[in-house]
């Protein structure tokens, strides 16, 4: 009787290793997580500050025994912000490192070209380092995306312009780029939906420096709202070259403008600019005693304090380890994705927007904040997250 047993239970141990040892990048005691982003490129500013952010989470997690036993191995490769890279590490991540998901791959167009391949390999993508709304549009049981997208930030944007604030004659300047379209799609979207026409537009690549003709043009169509598709050096260059006219019309990004360089612009060129954010930025000497644990961690381990994309990773970090955590020890790529579609109102420490999933919905919020610049910092105008 006792060998029947004994027979039972080695038979039990090895059907569960056996089944462990099929599921990419799991075995009885490890989860394998795969990231590419820029590490030493021309974003390495967002890169490094997330992929940190995303690393201390994970270990902090080891440190306490795991998530169900298993500990996280995170493997990071450097994208340098470019796409052949990014294919290049992806494949690698993939293929050889098998991992199990990947977090926060870095970059739109990077994103775009690896994850038709990735998506085949059964491989999720977790809350990418973009706010592209490809990042979890179309629907795809494998992408989730973090917080409201270029395109919901830009469609609240001009929905309370425009209601709020009586704007009619909106222009645009945009980059001709996927992340410039995506901004502008939600803009023509919710005119669309408000009666309202694009009253003129400019295009420029990521690259130029002159912006004196767009702005002539934009003046001469008596624009009273001007949206911007650009980015921080580009914003920069808009901002100036409007207000060094003479032109004291209202801006308006989205969160690739929110951030601090663009606040800090020489002269106070920036001034009075808004940009709609999907997460409010924390700042080291926030009061509020669990960010200042995190900051204090943070620094300590890092030898400086945390930015904005560093709080981004928390966000993503926080939200994958609950999903991981709930899955259970019977852990495969379906378990997980039914735990993190489970996951509601889930809360950060930073007053983000409660983020919510569920079978049908893999973006944690689609609401969004309007801040603007005052003294060379950035400003809620409301503490409250807007929509559309």
């Amino acid at each position: 009787m006792l060998r029947s047993l004994l027979a039972v239970a080695v038979c039990t141990v090895l059907a569960v290793s056996a089944k462990a040892a099929e599921i990419r990048g799991v075995t009885d005691s490890e989860i394998v997580i795969g990231s590419y982003t820029d590490l030493s490129g021309v974003t390495a500013v967002w890169g490094v500050n997330n992929n940190n952010a995303w690393r201390m989470m994970f270990d902090a997690v080891n440190e306490a025994g795991g998530i169900n036993g298993r500990k996280i191995k995170f493997i990071t490769e450097d994208n340098q912000y470019q796409v052949p890279r990014s294919v290049q590490a992806a494949n690698k991540l993939i293929n050889r490192d098998n991992v199990f998901i990947m977090v926060a791959n870095d970059g739109t167009p990077m994103n775009n070209a690896v994850m038709p391949d990735q998506l085949a390999k059964n491989v999720p993508n977790m809350f990418p380092l973009t706010s592209a709304r490809s990042m979890y549009y179309p629907f795809h049981h494998l992408k989730f995306g973090l917080a409201a997208s270029y395109y919901d930030m830009m469609r609240a944007g001009v929905k309370l312009f425009i209601e709020q604030r009586g704007k009619q004659r909106i222009c645009a300047m945009s980059q001709d780029s996927d992340f410039g379209r995506d901004v502008m799609d939600g803009a023509r979207d919710q005119l669309k939906a408000m009666n309202v026409a694009l009253t003129a537009e400019t295009l420029h690549k990521s690259t130029d420096t002159d912006f004196s003709a767009s702005v002539a043009k934009l003046r001469d169509a008596n624009c009273d709202l001007v949206l911007l598709g650009s980015i921080v050096r580009d914003t920069i260059q808009i901002v100036s070259a409007i207000r060094k006219s003479g032109w004291n019309v209202d801006l308006l990004g989205q969160v690739a403008v929110y951030d601090q360089a663009v606040a800090e612009a020489p002269g106070g060129a920036t001034e009075g600019l808004y940009a709609m954010t999907s997460i409010l930025y924390a700042d080291p000497g926030d009061p509020r005693p669990a960010v200042q644990d995190f900051v204090k961690k943070y620094k300590a381990r890092f030898g400086h304090d945390p930015n904005f994309a560093a709080q981004v990773g928390i966000m993503g970090a926080e939200l994958v380890i609950e999903g991981l955590r709930n899955a259970g020890r019977n852990l495969t790529v379906e378990s997980f994705i039914t735990a993190m579609e489970q996951i509601k109102n889930h809360q950060d420490i930073f007053g983000s927007p409660p983020m919510t999933f569920g079978p049908d919905k893999h973006q944690g919020s689609n609401e969004s904040f309007l801040t603007v610049v005052k003294a060379g910092r950035w400003v809620p105008v409301d503490a409250r997250p807007v929509g559309y």
